[in-house]
């Protein structure tokens, strides 16, 4: 996973002096302390190039399936394999989802519930 990114830890208070990828650390525990776990939250930067419309359906789809392959998700969608897997790979760079080896297959899965992209502000 990038610093650009950052998953659910342990509860603290933001400071002012803290850096991004530390606010964002910190927002994505927050929101664990409130009753949200399994969240990662990722830069504006990260989602405005990254969560392109195709991949915001690959992920919808890997919550509601579990593909053994990517190829099967590539057939659920209804797509071309090499350019699923070329998104597969821009969500894993950014820690959204990994693979799981099945065979001489990889099953692609979320790595979180919940995505979330740190305030512009």
């Amino acid at each position: 996973m990038s610093d650009a990114e950052s998953n659910v830890g342990e509860p603290s208070n933001i400071s002012e002096s803290t850096n991004r990828p530390d606010l964002r650390g910190k927002m994505a525990r927050s929101l664990a302390q409130g009753g949200m776990s399994g969240v990662q939250v990722i830069s504006w930067e990260s989602a405005e190039t990254a969560l392109t419309p195709k991949r915001r359906e690959i992920i919808e789809t890997l919550r509601e399936i579990e593909p053994d392959s990517v190829r099967a998700l590539a057939r659920e969608l209804g797509r071309d394999k090499s350019q699923v897997s070329n998104d597969l790979s821009t969500l894993a760079g950014l820690g959204i989802i990994e693979y799981e080896k099945n065979g001489n297959a990889k099953a692609p899965h979320l790595t979180q519930d919940h995505i979330v992209v740190e305030p512009i502000v």
